[in-house]
């Protein structure tokens, strides 16, 4: 597995996202029962992405961007479903973190929700904690908001 940074223009991670979007209205029932989240995943501010690769294949991603001066806001983490459960989600974590630490950011904030329970367990695991909802989702309840530390 190979991961490589690169920003929210890499036509890898456009596919990707096709492929969280599908998965997300899998999840949901469909596109319209996540209308309310769709204009908060466009991904013109998106600047800072990580990609893992096996060989030349894009199998997950992972990406922030600028929320405040202080916090960086983590956007479209995916992986593929074949690639799940072997560390690929941990290990972009990481390397995300690490890249807004070098841009000076203090914290990560994220929204997720209980439906997406691997995603749940973890930024639990790797430290996050549940926050008020804020933003654009102080007023959805089925969103849940956390933040860590970076």
């Amino acid at each position: 597995m190979r991961f490589e940074y690169t920003d929210g223009n890499s036509r890898d991670f456009i596919e990707l996202c096709h492929g969280l979007d599908d998965f997300l209205n899998e999840l949901v029932g469909g596109e319209e029962n996540r209308a309310e989240y769709i204009p908060y995943n466009k991904l013109d501010d998106i600047h800072d992405v990580v990609i893992a690769y096996d060989k030349d294949v894009p199998v997950g991603s992972a990406s922030f961007k600028k929320y405040d001066n202080e916090n960086a806001e983590v956007k479209r983490v995916f992986v593929k479903k074949e690639y799940r459960g072997q560390g690929i989600s941990l290990e972009l974590m990481k390397m995300l973190e690490e890249r807004a630490r070098e841009k000076g950011f203090k914290y990560f904030i994220l929204e997720s929700g209980e439906p997406l329970a691997a995603a749940m367990a973890l930024y639990r695991k790797i430290g996050y904690k549940v926050i008020p909802n804020y933003g654009q989702y102080k007023c959805m309840d089925e969103s849940i908001c956390m933040k860590t530390e970076l």
